[in-house]
């Protein structure tokens, strides 16, 4: 069985945004488990197009702080609105999940909270601590929002040692009045900049999604000034719309310009770059950051 991923609007899908969908019923004991903890992902709040075959291998991405961002990003599927009180026992049942998959890298993400004083910071540092009491031989991995570029918060999620620190800087500058109005592409890159200088030892990685209307110079031009501020690890991957009132796709990428980029990317020293049309921030997480630590120890890594 296939399916045209996340299709909306009258744009025809090319062939190689044909997905085949794992056997009905695989992936019911990983939302069966999420309901019974009381847990959501991004997974599914952001209807991202590899869900099933994630769910199916037994694999998700957390989101904690809720559910409600208080940004409004026009490419993002996940709510907008008033977002409730963290709950300070997520980050123990995020752990709990984690043990029940067998997750050997454990990746977290969040809504955007700019309502709460320190951004969230604290929890995200919290559920690290949790994960690593329960699976102390695990990765972890957290994508976070920009915690409006202050140093202080930025800092508490990177002292609590997570293996990769992850922010998007999701798009090319000229687009972000368009797709990411309350964000910045500078402070994006501060923030990469600021936890390779603080915290020694950790991977830092950032994702672009292609398709928006950006050119391929200008997506080489990102890359360059990523690897500028020592960005480790890269994710590039079509953008498609979760709806109607979603910002547009302005074209499908063909998967040969998701390979030059990977050759570029190499050839400017990511460590590791993951460049293919399904490709999300945490799609196959665990295997692109295996790729970081083979580069890493020069292929020696057991």
């Amino acid at each position: 069985m296939t399916a045209a991923a996340g299709q909306t609007g009258r744009k025809r899908f090319p062939p190689w945004l044909k997905k085949r969908l794992p056997a009905e019923g695989s992936t019911r004991c990983v939302r069966e488990m999420l309901e019974d903890l009381g847990l959501t992902t991004v997974c599914q709040n952001a209807r991202c197009p590899n869900i099933a075959e994630c769910f199916s291998r037994k694999t998700a991405t957390f989101m904690i702080l809720g559910s409600l961002c208080t940004r409004n990003c026009s490419f993002c599927a996940v709510e907008h609105g008033d977002a409730e009180e963290p709950d300070p026992d997520e980050p123990r049942r995020v752990a709990e999940a984690s043990v029940r998959l067998g997750l050997k890298h454990v990746v977290v993400t969040s809504v955007t909270r700019d309502d709460l004083p320190d951004g969230g910071a604290e929890h995200f540092a919290e559920t690290i601590r949790q994960i690593r009491a329960r699976l102390p031989h695990s990765t972890i991995e957290v994508l976070t929002p920009d915690f409006g570029g202050v140093e202080r918060d930025i800092e508490t999620v990177a002292n609590a040692r997570p293996t990769i620190y992850n922010h998007n800087v999701e798009t090319v500058p000229r687009l972000y009045p368009e797709l990411r109005p309350e964000a910045d592409y500078e402070r994006s890159l501060a923030l990469l900049r600021h936890v390779k200088e603080h915290t020694e030892g950790i991977y830092t990685k950032s994702g672009i999604m292609v398709g928006c209307g950006e050119t391929e110079e200008e997506v080489l031009e990102v890359m360059g000034r990523l690897r500028q501020v020592a960005c480790d690890i890269l994710t590039i991957g079509q953008y498609l719309r979760p709806s109607e009132r979603h910002a547009p796709i302005q074209r499908f990428v063909h998967p040969n310009e998701f390979d030059r980029y990977k050759k570029h990317g190499l050839e400017m020293g990511f460590r590791a770059v993951a460049s293919a049309p399904f490709v999300r921030s945490s799609y196959n997480a665990e295997a692109t950051f295996l790729e970081a630590e083979q580069k890493q120890c020069g292929g020696t890594c057991t």
